[in-house]
């Protein structure tokens, strides 16, 4: 998920095997990590071609060597995360993600997310790793796996979904760096493609099979157990920009705001929690003119449609 105007982000790893190639004739190198991601990599310089990407998110200035060896991700059964599929706002926009696996296919615009949000959370509690073969929807329930094929090469990639975005009219999915890399389109930024959920099956069992005590073993083990949102709210006039269930996602619209509107500062961008919602809000301003000409300028560079919120 390159996140041109996207946001947005279970302690359930990202699932990625790295195979390594030429180790049986060539001496072993020292891999370099990639900080701060989970995964540790052989790097090779990656050529900047400037392209499709937004601001400076995208092209590293270094990838795994043996990236088009990166497998695809493996699916399995894995419970749903309840928290991460909630219903919930963003930048104006309401969206109510799926609760259940059932069939899927989606036609659009993919696109990819790079360098600014590695080593962040996703919405999922994972941490994102660029070179992992993940992908954030904005209505996919959380995890699942998708087939992801560009229409334009008919090259196809499977990718765990752990995060949501993008949140812009006409991009349906972004996936990871690696992921849009080996379906060609990381220079470009873009390209249609199909997406299709895949319903793994393990004798006969699904992912709707899990039983409810799977289930909650699953939810107890990734419950969030750092709260966001501690601030206390001071008076004033604010841009609100999301509203969550999930603190996870909450702190990934933070995350995001603070990245891609670069006039910002995190003095300025509060998580309040005020239960059951996680507000995602701009401000204080001490005029509704100030409020309004700031929601403008989120409108004009994002997209959506921030509101007012007025705190006594």
């Amino acid at each position: 998920m390159k996140l041109k105007n996207s946001v947005l982000f279970a302690q359930a790893g990202i699932l990625l095997a790295i195979l390594l190639s030429g180790c049986s004739s060539t001496p072993a190198r020292k891999p370099v990590a990639t900080t701060p991601t989970t995964g540790s990599y052989v790097m090779k310089p990656y050529p900047r071609k400037g392209g499709g990407f937004y601001k400076d998110d995208g092209l590293p200035a270094q990838i795994p060597e043996n990236i088009d060896q990166i497998p695809n991700a493996t699916p399995r059964l894995e419970p749903l995360r309840n928290a991460a599929n909630k219903p919930y706002t963003v930048l104006g926009m309401s969206f109510t993600p799926m609760t259940s696996l059932q069939p899927f296919q989606q036609q659009g615009i993919g696109s990819w997310y790079g360098t600014k949000f590695n080593g962040l959370k996703t919405s999922n509690g994972d941490t994102y790793d660029m070179f992992a073969m993940t992908a954030a929807h904005p209505t996919l329930p959380l995890p699942c796996y998708v087939r992801v094929t560009n229409t334009q090469n008919n090259r196809s990639v499977i990718v765990r979904v752990n995060d949501r975005g993008p949140f812009h009219n006409g991009r349906i999915i972004d996936l990871s760096f690696t992921a849009a890399y080996k379906l060609g389109y990381v220079d470009q930024g873009s390209s249609p493609v199909r997406v299709e959920l895949i319903m793994p099956d393990a004798g006969g069992v699904t992912y709707a099979d899990l039983s409810k005590d799977a289930v909650a073993a699953n939810e107890a083990k990734i419950d969030d157990k750092t709260r966001y949102g501690e601030e206390v709210p001071k008076p004033g006039t604010y841009v609100q920009m999301g509203a969550f269930q999930n603190g996870f996602n909450a702190q990934v619209l933070r995350n995001y705001l603070l990245r891609e509107l670069d006039w910002m500062t995190p003095a300025q961008v509060h998580v309040y929690s005020e239960p059951p919602w996680h507000r995602v809000q701009v401000g204080p301003f001490t005029s509704r003119a100030e409020a309004d000409a700031v929601q403008t300028k989120i409108r004009d560079a994002l997209g959506g449609q921030p509101h007012i919120s007025v705190r006594q």
